[in-house]
């Protein structure tokens, strides 16, 4: 790897890891208190698994970030798709500030519908230009749809 592919490789890391600091940061105060006493469905993971979960994703989203940065702006697809991904990275955040911050899991339902929307469509926009880029996404879809189910519980149980 050269020189210019470490770095892209490096500030797409660190970007998504800064997305998670972002989420965190409206997540943990929330957790002791507000969080530990809502009502919770049968299927909640233990509050343990969330954080090196969301880390694991993290990179894993940093890595595709990288493999289709390096394709440049000028390949076919490629600034439409990095344009998916920002607006999915901020809809990420997003719903940790509404969720936790905010104390709001039906606006945050909502907001997590779009957001899945918006993962989706990025993960396509990158499987199209980098066929490993998309597959480092599904996790990402699949952790995001159960996220998605759990949000839900948790508002109709509170």
């Amino acid at each position: 790897m050269k020189g210019p592919d470490i770095f892209k490789l490096v500030i797409s890391l660190l970007v998504c890891q800064a997305a998670g600091f972002l989420g965190s940061l409206a997540t943990t105060p929330s957790i002791p208190n507000w969080y530990r006493n809502l009502a919770k469905p049968s299927f909640t993971p233990p509050s343990w698994v969330f954080g090196p979960a969301w880390v694991t994703l993290y990179v894993m989203m940093g890595i595709a970030l990288f493999l289709v940065w390096r394709r440049g702006a000028a390949a076919p697809g490629v600034k439409t798709a990095l344009i998916l991904f920002f607006i999915q990275l901020a809809l990420n955040s997003l719903w940790s500030v509404l969720f936790f911050g905010l104390h709001q899991p039906f606006w945050a339902f909502i907001e997590i519908i779009i957001l899945w929307i918006f993962i989706l469509l990025t993960l396509i926009a990158f499987w199209r230009i980098s066929l490993p880029a998309g597959l480092l996404l599904l996790p990402y879809l699949l952790w995001v749809t159960f996220a998605s189910a759990l949000n839900f519980a948790i508002w109709r149980l509170n």
